[in-house]
């Protein structure tokens, strides 16, 4: 019909209202000293000058804009001052990021605490060279980077948009519950019976009715079988779990209670009416809600499942995922040799990707060959491609216009964090996003951790988390966080463990054992050791070191300015720190 919008299968069109405000919005700090992230790498940020074993986060100064990082590095290219891009934002996606704001000013005393906004999103000053609005399209040089907490939601919120709009054509999956383990649930899992569905004895010993003494008649009763009822002064033998006959008073647990010569039972304590007996109905009734859609299907949850009575789950499908590795320069054998390094993303990530809930259908090596990317990309039938390297502005690093090429449309052009600047997400085709990673080892990590983890989970249905500071906007409410934190013991006591997460749970935290520097404008991802609800900063934190982050159990996340000891800091917990694979 004339007039009419044309069809929106993913919900982008609506989202082309975001990314144009933001364009106007982000700004264009000069950051403070250069800040040297290769050192801090090498050296470790609780090693300090000797005879100072507490050293203050590095205050903000004044320097030349667009001088963050070293010069020349990969990283600070994209820090470059120059006016941003005019690009429409999705609406469908929330909230517009506002890019990373001025960082805090100085503190006596050091670094400001580690629980304000993880960006420094404080209002700062607006870009005066804005762009007008207009498309978004690929690459757009100069356009300002995303603050890390804004590019972790944009990214949740982008898979989530693709699942709301796709669910007519892409219904939940019914599978049995060995399937199902690791997914999410499509539908609430409402009660099929009650829990128990009778009365059952909660110990092993007799069943008695009355007072006693009790005269024990000669059949028991096991689990699933079902007793004849008792007379007062009766008693019965009874299994835990078995169901209680009925008109029995109490459950005798078989350490309270003695027989005689007779065969006569005898009470060693007072028998309460109802002990040790688990009424019908105690955990749930029929019909009622035992957990939402959108939670994780973990072993207990299956178990849970099974005793509602369920055969099989509504579970949403796993995301899929094409992982492509870019690079001349990589061996997947032997020695480094010649300018030729050792490929570590290939090993790497397929399984990082199936722990954060992927199923990874082809992990492919491109090299350095601009029309192999862009056919790899355009043939691609899964949710999400995954890139690694060639994302900043090297010589070889063609990712940008491979993406303009292709005509697809960028969301996140580079975070406010270290390492990782240079990440990108971009929608390439109705329904499948492009996350590039750097080709940094670590900072490939944190691009995994800040921008595919959560589109993963908003793709699988997943609930956005609401973090306590994170994903907060100046002069607003907080907005949903969707980082996965996973459910993971960060504490050597148990009763210390954080509560399992969910869609308003916080996200775990620790307080620093040593102060770590911090990037005068940029959250920092630090590899940590976490005990008893202290983390200890490692060695080996620098983009391209992977010997700090193999010993930790999660990453820090700093605030731009640094943190004393002794401040807490949002966890991000890493798969092998605990739990199973998926979503849990």
């Amino acid at each position: 019909m004339s007039g009419s919008p044309a069809p929106d299968p993913d919900g982008f069109d609506s989202v082309l209202a975001l990314v144009n405000s933001a364009s106007a919005r982000r700004t264009r700090d000069e950051p403070a000293a250069p800040y040297d992230q290769e050192a801090d790498g090498r050296t470790g940020d609780a090693r300090q000058a000797a005879g100072d074993d507490r050293v203050a986060a590095r205050p903000p100064a004044e320097g030349p804009a667009g001088a963050v990082g070293r010069p020349g590095e990969p990283e600070a290219a994209l820090a470059a001052d120059q006016p941003p891009a005019g690009t429409a934002w999705p609406a469908e996606y929330g909230p517009e990021p506002p890019g990373p704001a001025a960082p805090p000013p100085a503190r006596s005393g050091g670094a400001p605490p580690a629980h304000e906004a993880p960006d420094g999103e404080a209002p700062g000053r607006a870009s005066a060279a804005a762009a007008p609005l207009g498309q978004c399209g690929a690459r757009r040089h100069g356009s300002a980077v995303t603050g890390w907490a804004e590019a972790v939601r944009v990214a949740g919120r982008a898979g989530q948009a693709v699942r709301e709009r796709t669910s007519a054509v892409r219904p939940p999956l019914e599978l049995p519950l060995a399937e199902a383990l690791g997914l999410v649930l499509a539908r609430p899992l409402a009660a099929l019976t009650d829990l128990p569905p009778f009365d059952t004895s909660a110990m092993d010993g007799w069943a008695v009715a009355g007072p006693g003494p009790w005269r024990v008649r000669p059949d028991g009763v096991l689990a699933g079988q079902s007793g004849e009822a008792l007379a007062d002064g009766e008693a019965v033998p009874i299994a835990t779990g078995a169901r209680v006959p009925r008109d029995v008073t109490a459950v005798l647990r078989s350490e309270h209670g003695s027989l005689d010569a007779h065969g006569g039972l005898h009470p060693q304590r007072e028998v309460v009416h109802g002990q040790d007996i688990r009424p019908r109905a105690q955990e749930c009734r029929t019909g009622d809600t035992l957990l939402p859609a959108g939670s994780a299907v973990t072993p207990a949850v299956l178990g849970l499942a099974a005793a509602a009575g369920y055969d099989t789950l509504a579970v949403h499908a796993r995301p899929t995922v094409d992982l492509f590795v870019l690079g001349d320069e990589l061996l997947t054998r032997g020695l480094p040799r010649d300018g030729l390094i050792r490929d570590a993303l290939g090993p790497m990530l397929p399984h990082w990707l199936r722990e954060a809930g992927a199923e990874v259908r082809a992990v492919e090596r491109l090299g350095d060959r601009p029309d192999a990317l862009a056919g790899a990309v355009a043939a691609s039938e899964a949710d999400l491609v995954v890139t690694t390297g060639g994302t900043a502005s090297g010589p070889v690093d063609f990712v940008h216009p491979t993406l303009e090429r292709l005509g697809a449309d960028l969301l996140v052009d580079g975070v406010a964090v270290r390492p990782g600047h240079p990440m990108l997400l971009a929608r390439t085709a109705p329904g499948q996003h492009l996350v590039g990673l750097p080709g940094n080892p670590l900072a490939a990590v944190c691009g995994l951790l800040t921008l595919v983890v959560p589109l993963l989970r908003g793709l699988a249905g997943a609930p956005l988390r609401q973090g306590r500071d994170a994903g907060r906007t100046p002069g607003s409410g907080a907005v949903p966080d969707v980082y996965e934190t996973r459910r993971v013991q960060l504490s050597s006591d148990p009763l210390a463990a954080p509560a399992p997460p969910g869609p308003d749970a916080a996200a775990p935290t620790a307080v620093l054992d040593a102060p770590v520097q911090g990037h005068p404008s940029h959250t920092r991802l630090v590899p940590v050791r976490v005990d008893a609800g202290r983390a200890r900063p490692l060695s080996f934190g620098g983009p391209a070191m992977l010997r700090g982050v193999a010993t930790a159990d999660a990453l820090a996340v700093v605030v731009p300015g640094g943190a004393e000891a002794g401040h807490p800091v949002e966890l991000l917990a890493l798969p092998w720190a605990g739990g199973g694979g998926g979503f849990t």
